[in-house]
């Protein structure tokens, strides 16, 4: 794009007194998000949305001259997918934050794209109502992002990821035109699936201005317990066996000894330090202690040395601080790069010991955390940033992990995305065929290619 296309869509939007920056700091300030790793394009200026019309007018102007756009929220994302492109307008969405209304017989609230995840919680709370799917970042994250990206959470093991709870969008396309897929109904098979494709498309195909949500009651109580294992592969065996079982845990996570550190470095909490893994289960069942029970005996059998069930609420809501702090906790400790794999349950313990080899082999500090029964891991990589043989070492052993999960059947993102980080390693996971028809259906929706480009897929060639 030129300068002269830049400049008039900059006198445009003044025009329609959309309010943007083109302050270096400021554009610079607003060019990444929490990857390490991604090198930012130099963006043209931020533009700050505060309506879909004003959406509307950014994009027709943006289709109009060619001119490149990158939605984003609040660029917490771990894959490079709302960093700046050369030339772009970043358009910032957080302005639109405002819960729209709530249904509570019908289930439902509308919500516009800057809501953050946990105020969707709370003002839903009066009606027993939660919006379910939470992420780790899920005080910090807006709704917009988490569908963008296909976020998941703690709670997916028994209730499942974003796209189950997304209604209905309304969605501006690359070219201005204002387009609502979805419906109102508990049921509705009308026509193709378009919610779904907009779900994990990371603003490649249009920008979200408002999404429908699906609410769950809220628990009447849970149960909380923890399982001490002297390896990670017997607490994989152990996810293994009682997910086998048909067991139903509201939560089940791990914690490795490189995590429990780091998290106790930052807030003592009593972590047991003698450990290599944490199992943390919660249940929400009707018979709580029941469930409990049976979880905390096929963790004995994997190996357990020690079962704590949690006493009362605080110290329920202890444990379950400490997983949501380990990656602040870690990044205390250097750079992060961020894996985000996942593999077949009956794989976990392999893939466990799969990373304990790569940080052995490349000489690199990896912690894993993982929501354990989806079989979803993240090793996070401690890499010295001025160091550019740990910067090496570290993305080796990225890259060496992302082929474990391939060769196990898995994938190379459970719930991050794929952004600019994974694009290489969707063309291995995809077969040819796939990869063709999904730049069909970029090309379908966004043409000129001006919708968050360079994100996702790689190129045909």
């Amino acid at each position: 794009m030129s300068d002269s296309a830049i400049a008039a869509v900059l006198a445009s939007l003044a025009e329609a007194n959309i309010s943007y920056s083109t302050d270096a700091a400021v554009v610079e300030a607003h060019s990444v998000d929490h990857t390490n790793t991604v090198k930012p394009g130099r963006a043209a200026a931020l533009v700050r949305a505060k309506s879909t019309a004003q959406v509307q007018t950014v994009m027709r102007l943006a289709s109009q001259h060619r001119v490149p756009v990158v939605p984003q929220g609040a660029r917490t994302g771990l894959a490079g997918g709302a960093t700046a492109t050369d030339g772009a307008l970043l358009l910032d969405l957080t302005a639109m934050n405002q819960v729209l209304s709530v249904d509570a017989p019908n289930r439902l609230a509308v919500v516009q794209p800057g809501v953050l995840n946990a105020e969707i919680s709370q003002a839903t709370k009066e009606h027993n109502l939660r919006y379910t799917p939470d992420p780790g970042s899920w005080e910090i994250s807006t709704i917009g992002g988490n569908i963008s990206t296909g976020a998941g959470g703690m709670c997916c093991v028994k209730y499942g990821v974003t796209s189950e709870y997304i209604q209905a969008l309304e969605v501006v396309l690359a070219n201005g035109d204002l387009m609502r897929c979805g419906r109102n109904t508990a049921k509705g098979v009308a026509g193709y699936d378009l919610v779904r494709l907009f779900v994990g498309s990371e603003g490649t195909l249009g920008v979200i201005t408002e999404a429908t949500v699906r609410l769950s009651p809220i628990p009447a109580q849970r149960l909380t317990l923890a399982a001490v294992f002297n390896s990670t592969a017997e607490a994989g065996a152990a996810v293994t066996s009682l997910m086998g079982a048909g067991l139903q845990p509201s939560l089940l996570e791990l914690v490795d000894a490189v995590h429990m550190r780091a998290i106790e470095d930052m807030r003592p909490s009593g972590l047991p330090m003698d450990a290599a893994a944490l199992l943390l289960a919660a249940s929400d069942a009707a018979n709580p202690e029941a469930e409990l029970s049976a979880i905390a005996a096929h963790c004995e059998a994997s190996g357990a040395t020690e079962v704590h069930q949690a006493t009362d609420a605080m110290e329920a809501d202890a444990l379950m601080q400490a997983r949501r702090d380990a990656l602040h906790a870690m990044e205390k400790k250097g750079a992060v790069l961020v894996d985000d794999i996942a593999v077949p349950r009956t794989a976990l313990a392999q893939a466990l010991d799969a990373v304990e080899e790569m940080s052995r082999k490349h000489g690199v500090t990896i912690g894993v955390i993982a929501h354990a029964g989806d079989g979803n891991l993240h090793p996070n990589i401690i890499v010295d940033m001025a160091d550019p043989k740990s910067v090496a070492a570290g993305n080796a052993a990225f890259g060496e992990i992302l082929d474990v999960a391939l060769a196990l059947g898995g994938t190379v993102t459970g719930e991050h995305g794929v952004g600019v980080l994974k694009r290489d390693w969707l063309r291995r996971e995809l077969d040819p065929v796939n990869l063709r028809m999904q730049w069909a259906i970029k090309q379908a929706f966004d043409p000129q290619g001006i919708l968050n480009p360079g994100k996702v897929l790689p190129s045909l060639e």
